[in-house]
């Protein structure tokens, strides 16, 4: 075997020498070349496909444009590889660099804001937060906020069931009230009935007066106030949505006929029929009543007062737009604006403000 190894170099050795013979300028140069070529082709059956720098993508580029075509088989790759690369170096000269596509991340300010809503109010679901951000002035997306709250570990409040009542489509929300009551039991198990009125476009809410002893003449006289205030604000309604209950007499209702508005009693058990009413209900209970011990009616009204200023002043509301009835002047926030926490309640409920 060594024999025949021999032979083939001795062969292979003199048929190069007469190669060369053949070469009358630089020698050394074409031998070095006919090395560099054979180094690699033993290379490219070893290397499937290599790593190449930009750097010796522009090198070999700048070559090819040197080099014949037809001499292009000493490359390592295809010439429509080279030819591509030649393009897109022409491209970068003559045209603007691609931008990243998709929406720009959320900034660290506004997922800290979100986190730190959510530590701080953990009834609150990602609607209620966004409602606040909308409020403070931040334009960020219900989706992006529950995205924050997932990626942190955060799990949003279950959302509340909507009801509605579509026995009066016919007729503009803009004209319709609404008046219930609820019940809150005190801390030395009295009961107090409070008489409230919520208006169906804006979800204003008017908490009339809260007592042990709801009479029928206690009921008409809060709705004569009632009537007194809305004419005073150029307020105009058309109907007055109310349940069976046996307090509303037919002087209550005389009272809201001779201001021109038509009284619409519910279907007997049928709490859905007034559901904007039901709904601040639940709402007052879960955010205020349940979370708190009352001890008077003196106790249980400035408690619903000061609610009730938030409610109408700051609260967001879906069907507003996450806005409240009444909407502050809106404030664009700025890089360096500081977002201030208003304790309403002794701190049961946080309202956020930007600072002047």
């Amino acid at each position: 075997m060594v024999v025949v190894w021999s032979l083939l170099y001795a062969l292979t050795r003199n048929a190069l020498g007469l190669m060369l013979l053949r070469v009358r300028e630089d020698t050394a140069k074409e031998v070095e070349l006919l090395v560099l070529r054979h180094q690699v082709a033993v290379l490219r059956r070893q290397v499937n496909r290599p790593t190449l720098e930009p750097a010796d993508r522009v090198v070999l580029a700048a070559l090819s444009r040197l080099l014949p075509r037809a001499r292009w088989g000493s490359f390592f790759v295809t010439p429509a590889t080279v030819l591509r690369w030649h393009r897109e170096l022409l491209a970068r000269q003559r045209t603007y660099p691609r931008k990243t596509p998709g929406r720009p991340p959320v900034r660290g300010e506004v997922r800290e804001l979100v986190l730190r809503l959510a530590r701080e109010n953990p009834t609150w679901g990602h609607r209620r937060i966004h409602g606040e951000l909308v409020g403070l002035g931040y334009p960020v997306g219900v989706a992006t906020v529950r995205r924050i709250l997932h990626r942190a570990g955060v799990d949003p409040a279950p959302r509340r069931a909507e009801g509605s009542w579509r026995t009066f489509l016919s007729a503009p929300a803009s004209g319709l009230l609404a008046c219930d009551f609820f019940t809150v039991d005190t801390v030395f198990l009295q009961r107090i009935h409070v008489f409230f009125v919520v208006e169906h476009t804006t979800r204003h809410v008017h908490v009339l007066g809260v007592t042990k002893h709801p009479t029928a003449a206690w009921v008409t006289q809060q709705a004569r106030n009632l009537l007194m205030d809305l004419e005073e604000h150029g307020h105009r309604f058309r109907f007055l949505i109310r349940d069976r209950d046996a307090k509303f007499t037919a002087s209550f209702d005389a009272a809201f006929t001779a201001a021109s508005i038509d009284v619409v009693r519910t279907p007997p058990q049928s709490p859905k029929a007034n559901a904007i009413a039901e709904r601040w209900i639940g709402t007052a209970r879960h955010e205020c009543t349940d979370r708190l011990l009352i001890v008077s009616e003196r106790h249980l009204t400035t408690v619903l007062t000061s609610y009730a200023a938030h409610f109408n002043t700051h609260r967001p509301h879906r069907a507003l737009g996450q806005h409240p009835p009444e909407p502050p002047p809106a404030v664009t926030p700025t890089p360096g604006s500081t977002i201030r926490r208003t304790r309403i309640l002794g701190g049961l409920i946080n309202e956020y403000r930007n600072a002047a």
